[in-house]
């Protein structure tokens, strides 16, 4: 199942959205609880067992579920678990060692579901570039051909009853993962990060909550779901990534006009250093593809500098990805030391970019 994943061409990963030069992939997820048992955190393991069973039974009967994987989380390894954690399909906490926990992924990668974690169901769809209304339009089908099967907590006065607060409403979260090196080269970062606090937007990092924003990659998601529908919540967040999609253009503009030698002294000198290093680690890894990621988008550097393909930015995209430690691994077939991957991980570089 993992090699499928690692050889799977059409997933988020494509490249194929729109927008997708800034905006890398768009999300929507839904918690949801069933009704008439707590919480995961205040479930005992036997109720935790029935929300598992549940679930198990009814996924076969959801029709984007046809061709999907129902993973049991308790019999997978420390590596497996993370493995999932850099394909984006669940959260880091979703690996602590609470008994039933379990994962439904479709073939694609489009659409999954975390079963036991915060919420007794985390469903999530994923969609390459700036698509968030495909996102919702999947992910709104299933809920309802689940709820048909199961009853969910649900109060006439708030809304989806969810574990942490700020989810009660429509316990709906929608994010956009997005690409900003010209914002930080031109050291505008932070005061974009600082009105999205102040107008209730939340902002992560490559792998969500608590992680940095490595590869100049930054998730913008909506703070709280209470109070507005969820059209609503994803037109917000639509037009508060436009917004800093026009800020990041404005700041490559800039670059181009009156930095333009030391950007394409820095961009040379980022795929110098991923053709011939010996041995790099993930975060210098991520910050060199992202500068390189930046040129040709911006034309300094063109595919056939770099690539024996035309697919220049979508060998990019895929390396920030497959370049992660447990990728490495499960692509060598054994556990690494970290010198190891800071070795193999060097070598795929030289070896994709042309070195």
């Amino acid at each position: 199942m993992f090699e499928n994943f690692i050889g799977n061409k059409d997933s988020w990963l494509s490249q194929k959205g729109p927008e997708s030069e800034i905006i890398f992939s768009s999300r929507i997820r839904l918690a949801r609880n069933l009704a008439g048992i707590p919480f995961p955190n205040r479930a005992n393991s036997g109720q935790r067992e029935k929300v598992f069973k549940a679930l198990q039974e009814v996924y076969p009967y959801i029709k984007r579920f046809k061709e999907s994987s129902f993973i049991n989380m308790d019999e997978l390894s420390d590596l497996d678990g993370q493995f999932l954690v850099e394909r984006h399909l669940i959260a880091q906490e979703h690996l602590d060692k609470q008994n039933a926990r379990g994962l439904i992924v479709s073939s694609d990668e489009e659409i999954s579901i975390m079963v036991n974690e915060e919420d007794h169901l985390r469903m999530q769809a994923i969609a390459s570039g700036f698509d968030l209304k495909k996102c919702w339009e999947a992910l709104d089908n299933i809920d309802n051909d689940i709820s048909k099967k199961v009853s969910f907590a649900f109060s006439s006065d708030i809304g989806f009853l969810t574990a942490c607060p700020t989810n009660v409403g429509t316990a709906l979260r929608a994010s956009c993962m997005l690409h900003l090196p010209a914002l930080i080269l031109t050291k505008r970062i932070n005061k974009i990060l600082e009105l999205l606090a102040r107008i209730s937007f939340t902002t992560r990092g490559l792998f969500g909550e608590g992680t940095q924003a490595l590869g100049d990659f930054f998730q913008i998601s909506n703070q709280v779901s209470l109070g507005l529908s969820e059209e609503e919540l994803i037109d917000n967040l639509i037009s508060v990534v436009n917004q800093v999609k026009s800020h990041e253009l404005d700041a490559r503009s800039t670059l181009l006009k009156k930095y333009k030698t030391s950007l394409e002294d820095n961009v040379w000198r980022a795929l110098g250093i991923l053709r011939n290093a010996r041995l790099i680690n993930s975060k210098e890894a991520l910050s060199h593809l992202s500068i390189l990621s930046l040129g040709l988008d911006l034309g300094i550097i063109k595919d056939i500098d770099f690539s024996k393909s035309k697919g220049g930015q979508k060998l990019i995209r895929n390396l920030f990805i497959m370049i992660q430690p447990a990728h490495l691994q499960k692509i060598e077939g054994r556990v690494l030391k970290e010198k190891e991957r800071d070795n193999i991980r060097a070598a795929i570089l030289r070896e994709r970019l042309g070195g």
